[in-house]
């Protein structure tokens, strides 16, 4: 059996016990067993946890090599682990695997939070022992459930995140396997090697993302927000929309662009939409040194934590989609629900907020392998330092007294304020005289077409494809022609216009032009 993570990488340089991580230098059925229960109950919905045996611990960072185990221990483990799970209530089983590390033997235990908490487990393992308790973690530390924080979990019974649940609107089938593979090999999986030939059904039981009987399998709903290439025909609005307001909110124009697909997909496509459109950078002369000081209209970073969160938390069952609206002033993210209960704004204002739970346990897990969140309450923290880094007025968050939405909004570095691209975008008409283009769309267009080729040639087809379009449009080919016309772009071949090997390039007042968009020059 193979774990859905690269268990080297488990061990060494993003590693240290926390409360999904627990190293045991030892085979001690007790302390597995508590821990495995704890795991199972996961009292903050962080998707369970792993426990490694056969590593020291140091200050909660693993000793390498590991101690290891000893090979004839390795299988009487195994089946103690199984009997162990027969004597919790209600029975609870973890994925086991052996792995060789260093020339060292280990046993890795994939304990996921369990579909029927709360979980309890004898407190001693003496014959005859009928005391039972209830396990769960804090912090680094596995600790029996006692007065409030028990009452808690007897409240969280038959409670499942809806990210971890089955859906029984949906078959095996709807999960892709390329996407399934292009994660593993992404997150450097052990499993990788082995996928292409495992049954679908096998592959997902082991990525945790199929449950139910043998006889009536189902995905679950993070599989299919992850590994279908459409995950919006079963969770509708499930996707961005990154609105831009050329005269800001409350004007009449604006132009709008809708991002579905699978999470990782989705969030990656709508970052470098906003990078390549929206983001500039300003070159601040200072007449007392040579030195210039660089600063960007709205920092990536901070609009990356900004998004990554939102599409984390949000609800899957609500119908609204998350939405970037952006104007001159400010880069605003909105999504629905607001943040768990036991959050107060004015921690959140100052970076100190960590929730008490998380609403979407296993796409953070899945999120945190792909680094896209690293799923410790770190998101608000770099929000704060990258704005603080530019320079930018610090950001903003808000949210009702019903948590009902979540709010961040970015503000302009007022040096830059002037330079959103989409804002600024004009074509240097013969006439000399700076002149919009017809509709905001084909400002988009050009300037994406234009970045584009200045890394490379690109025919039709390709600007096309880069657009998310299947072929050409009467749209691209008007824009294309053009901005041929206002010597922007020019063509390859020259002498045969119509050539099926035609290709076009950046022209030096394309380039120059660009640039001023980019330096906020007009």
């Amino acid at each position: 059996m193979k774990l859905p993570i690269n268990i080297k990488d488990l061990l060494t340089a993003r590693t240290v016990e926390w409360e999904r991580l627990e190293f045991k230098a030892g085979w001690n059925p007790k302390a597995v067993l508590h821990t495995m229960c704890a795991f199972a109950n996961d009292f903050h919905n962080l998707g369970g946890g792993y426990i490694i045996i056969g590593v020291t611990e140091d200050k909660g960072r693993p000793v390498l090599p590991p101690a290891g185990l000893p090979v004839r221990q390795i299988d009487a483990a195994q089946k103690e682990i199984i009997e162990l799970g027969y004597r919790m209530v209600p029975y609870y089983h973890p994925i086991i695997a052996p792995y060789e590390i260093d020339g060292r033997h280990i046993l890795v235990l994939w304990a996921a939070g369990g579909q029927t908490r709360p979980y309890k487990a004898p407190v001693s393992l003496a014959k005859g022992e009928r005391e039972f308790a209830y396990y769960i973690r804090k912090g680094s530390l596995t600790v029996r459930a006692r007065h409030q924080d028990e009452t808690e979990l007897m409240s969280l019974a038959a409670t499942v995140p809806f990210d971890d649940r089955l859906n029984q609107q949906a078959v095996v089938e709807d999960l892709s396997r390329e996407l399934m593979l292009d994660f593993l090999q992404e997150v450097g999986s052990d499993l990788f090697s082995q996928a292409p030939n495992l049954p679908l059904i096998e592959l997902g039981r082991q990525m945790h993302i199929i449950g139910g009987p043998d006889e009536a399998p189902f995905p679950l709903n993070v599989g299919l927000l992850f590994f279908n290439p459409e995950p919006h025909r079963f969770f509708p609005a499930t996707q961005i929309d990154v609105v831009w307001f050329p005269d800001d909110a409350g004007g009449d124009k604006f132009t709008e662009k809708t991002f579905h697909g699978p999470l990782p997909r989705m969030i990656r496509e709508v970052l470098d939409y906003i990078r390549r459109n929206y983001l500039n950078e300003t070159v601040i002369k200072h007449p007392d040194r040579a030195e210039a000081t660089r600063v960007v209209n709205f920092p990536y970073e901070a609009i990356e934590e900004a998004v990554v969160n939102a599409v984390y938390h949000r609800s899957y069952e609500e119908r609204e989609p998350v939405e970037v609206r952006i104007t001159r002033h400010d880069l605003v993210v909105l999504s629905y629900p607001g943040p768990d209960r036991s959050v107060r704004l004015e921690q959140l204002r100052i970076g100190r907020a960590i929730p008490r739970r998380y609403r979407n346990r296993r796409i953070g897990e899945f999120l945190k392998e792909l680094d896209l969140t690293e799923g410790r309450a770190t998101g608000i923290p770099k929000i704060l330092r990258a704005m603080k880094e530019n320079g930018s007025p610090p950001p903003e968050f808000e949210f009702d007294e019903d948590h009902t939405y979540f709010l961040v909004r970015l503000p302009v570095h007022p040096a830059a304020r002037h330079i959103t691209a989409e804002y600024t975008a004009v074509l240097d008409l013969e006439s000399g005289v700076e002149s919009g283009v017809e509709s905001g769309v084909e400002s988009e267009m050009a300037i994406l077409i234009l970045n584009d080729l200045r890394e490379s040639e690109l025919g039709k087809k390709e600007m096309a494809k880069r657009l998310g379009k299947p072929k050409p449009t009467r749209y691209l080919n008007d824009l294309v022609r053009k901005m041929v016309a206002n010597g922007l772009i020019e063509f390859t071949i020259p002498d045969k216009p119509t050539s099926r090997l035609q290709k076009y390039r950046l022209t030096h007042k394309g380039r120059t032009w660009l640039d001023a968009i980019h330096e906020g020059v007009t």
